[in-house]
């Protein structure tokens, strides 16, 4: 265990912060609720953008970017949308400071410098795409209309935690436009579909896929799907969302064109966005008492190479092996850090790399250059080997495999373990104070249900899974029959 850090088991909360903390991943800001990203965290989450964004562009997209700005008119022309995210809104009033009169030195909002209507600091980004997609579209020849773009958001949360919910977060957002209601459903659940690809195949962090209940839809959506992943601590944390929006916003902004026939037709709408919260997610799928535990697949380099040496004459013989080493892993396409700095030693650096999660750590001496070896160090076990030197690259390779798969099956078989099947409200009370995870319970679908169990409980329907289970029952609050069960936990 690292010294001197928080147990999982005895402070989750704690243990996550120091792990964003001392890992360099992420600081508090001097701008309440906002974050600095530092140099390593951010390094992560270019990985992860890189990789969504050629899943996207293979998929048919193509970025742009929208103004930061929307006008509060713009805001208000779909009421839903408006008010799911008013209580959220940072506003501009004004666009010029001046000196102020009575405290040298000190600036002041200029009274003279009122903007004519307000501006919304975007929460999202639907308003002012819609209204600028009413100059794009005019026939049914310019659809469809698939379209992302990166960006940073801001959403007024009064408690923050840094990556899980910040004032301030970065994130991509699909806005796509189609000729018909069936096109806009299939493009809903290709992206829930790459969404969970990415999870899997990269976050190695498995995902149960569903639709969310009416009551958590996003805000101007007919439809909500979503990917839910299960947290070491037994909350949910919803990973991304794809909604199908209808006609809500080609009709809020008067967006028409014209069919096949010639008539004036409404296009029909998906949004979808995944942010830094996944950031978050990684860390508390996989990491442990010694810090921080990175899947290959989003690890900013795979491997770190310690020379461990006495002297300057030993210190370029073994750094000189190690750079033909980092040469050989790279021609293989495994990134690599090869650290000969003089300032700290070898210990010190096992111990830093190992906290940041590195998956592999590969350290030689004088004694393994004249024996042909190298140490292996696997985050994810901590197992320790001495391996020849024949095909090194091949090897690690391998081992770099081996680790993503097995933090994938790790991370499932800690699902399974934490999912359960209740038909009784008492045995869900239970579990959900004792033991956590997903519990699949029948529900009758009432919203008065839905938030009963909440405001009891705090404990929240995730979603209703697709292709899962559909015998119906009973609800386990109201008795009422129930078509299937869903999946409730808490949540972050």
């Amino acid at each position: 265990m690292a010294k001197g850090f928080t147990k999982r088991k005895e402070n989750y909360s704690e243990w996550y912060n120091e792990i964003v903390n001392r890992a360099d991943l992420a600081e508090h800001s001097s701008v309440r609720g906002c974050m600095v990203i530092k140099p390593y965290g951010f390094a992560i989450w270019e990985k992860m953008q890189s990789i969504l964004d050629k899943m996207f562009k293979k998929t048919g997209h193509t970025n742009a970017y929208f103004p930061l700005f929307v006008p509060k008119s713009l805001f208000e022309a779909e009421e839903k949308n408006a008010e799911g995210f008013a209580k959220e809104c940072a506003v501009v009033t004004h666009y010029r400071l001046m000196n102020d009169p009575e405290k040298k030195g000190k600036l002041m909002v200029d009274p003279k410098a009122k903007l004519e209507e307000e501006l919304v600091v975007r929460p999202t980004s639907e308003a002012v795409i819609w209204n600028t997609y009413k100059n794009w579209i005019q026939s049914y020849r310019d659809l469809p209309i698939l379209v992302n773009q990166w960006a940073n958001v801001v959403r007024w949360e009064m408690r923050t935690r840094l990556f899980l919910r910040t004032a301030e977060f970065l994130w991509q957002e699909g806005h796509t436009a189609h000729e018909t209601k069936e096109e806009a459903l299939e493009e809903t659940k290709t992206i829930l579909d790459l969404y969970a690809e990415f999870a899997e195949k990269f976050m190695a962090m498995p995902v149960i896929k569903g639709v969310k209940t009416e009551s958590e839809r996003f805000a101007g959506a007919e439809d909500t799907l979503c990917i839910e992943s299960l947290m070491q601590d037994g909350k949910a944390l919803q990973a991304g969302t794809s909604h199908f929006l209808g006609q809500n916003f080609s009709k809020a902004f008067e967006v028409k064109y014209a069919n096949r026939e010639g008539k004036q037709e409404y296009p029909w709408a998906s949004s979808w966005g995944v942010s830094t919260r996944l950031m978050g997610a990684l860390i508390m799928t996989h990491s442990d008492d010694n810090g921080l535990v990175l899947p290959p697949e989003l690890a900013p380099f795979q491997v770190v190479l310690v020379p461990i040496y006495k002297g300057e004459e030993q210190r370029e013989i073994v750094v000189n092996k190690l750079k033909n080493i980092k040469n050989a892993l790279e021609n293989e396409g495994i990134s690599v850090k090869l650290d000969d700095r003089d300032t700290h030693k070898p210990g010190w650096k096992f111990a830093e790399y190992e906290f940041k999660g590195v998956p592999v750590r590969l350290a030689m001496g004088m004694r393994d250059v004249e024996n042909e070896s190298i140490e292996i160090v696997r985050r994810d076990t901590l197992e320790k080997k001495s391996y020849d030197m024949h095909d090194l690259a091949g090897k690690v390779k391998n081992l770099l495999k081996n680790i993503q798969e097995n933090l994938y099956q790790k991370a499932i078989d800690f699902r399974e373990e934490k999912t359960h099947f209740v038909d009784s409200y008492e045995e869900f009370k239970s579990i959900l104070d004792n033991e956590g995870g997903f519990i699949y319970a029948h529900w009758d679908g009432t919203s008065e249900t839905e938030d009963a169990i909440k405001k009891e409980t705090k404990a929240t329907i995730r979603c209703i899974p697709i292709d899962e289970d559909t015998k119906e029952g009973e609800c386990i609050y109201s008795g009422k029959h129930s078509a299937r069960r869903v999946i409730f936990a808490r949540a972050y």
